[in-house]
């Protein structure tokens, strides 16, 4: 299945950033939730990566293990500041791409980032490729590195 433009531009910004081993795959099934996400590649719910966007007095991006819900007030501890959900419309002008797509890095603006310590509790991970049905496969240690995330404790309890 040959790759959709804002797919095509995440494979770009992994190879762009030194990944080009990391490989975006389009999929006829929709990845857009975690569950559908795990379904379509044959893995554990949470090996599923979330891109959440928040503001505070900048955006922040948190990467949530796809089992798990983003526990705001840790969120809020970890950006030390008060957070809310971006609207549909500052994800994209944020990231450049549709939530159900973000992917977690190659966006046009930089953003600090913050990961859920679940993840690396996982040989390979699952993050969106730009778009509701594409995505790509890392390890955790990639992940950390790609996004210059911090790890932190963001699950609700």
């Amino acid at each position: 299945m040959s790759l959709p433009p804002s797919a095509k531009r995440v494979q770009h910004a992994l190879e762009e950033k030194g990944y080009a081993h990391l490989r975006v795959v389009a999929l006829p099934a929709s990845t857009r939730t975690a569950q559908e996400a795990a379904e379509a590649v044959g893995a554990h719910v949470g090996q599923i990566v979330k891109s959440l966007i928040f503001m505070g007095t900048r955006p922040y991006l948190f990467l949530v293990s796809g089992r798990n819900r983003l526990d705001l007030p840790k969120a809020q501890r970890a950006a030390g500041e008060t957070l809310r959900r971006a609207t549909p419309e500052e994800v994209r002008l944020l990231t450049g791409y549709a939530i159900g797509g973000v992917p977690p890095a190659g966006h046009p603006t930089p953003l600090p980032t913050f990961c859920d310590e679940d993840l690396l509790a996982y040989p390979r991970v699952w993050a969106a490729g730009g778009t509701p049905n594409a995505l790509f496969s890392l390890t955790p240690g990639e992940l950390l590195a790609l996004t210059g995330a911090r790890v932190a404790d963001l699950k609700e309890a």
